[in-house]
């Protein structure tokens, strides 16, 4: 299935959570298992939402914008 159909499906369904973590998935490159991961504390700032925010990949190691 193509990622568009993703979209739309998740969006048909009101599933915003999970759409959600599915773009996040796509802009931040990070695998499933860091995504769950995430804390909302990990994502916000006392002024709202960080835009950019550091996580370690848990497989590689390797640091993800």
């Amino acid at each position: 299935m193509h990622v568009w159909g993703v979209r739309i499906r998740l969006q048909v369904a009101l599933r915003a959570r999970d759409l959600a973590l599915f773009e996040l998935a796509l802009d931040s490159k990070l695998r499933g298992c860091d995504l769950v991961a995430l804390k909302v504390s990990d994502l916000m700032s006392r002024s709202g939402v960080r835009s950019r925010v550091m996580i370690l990949q848990r497989k590689t190691g390797r640091p993800v914008q």
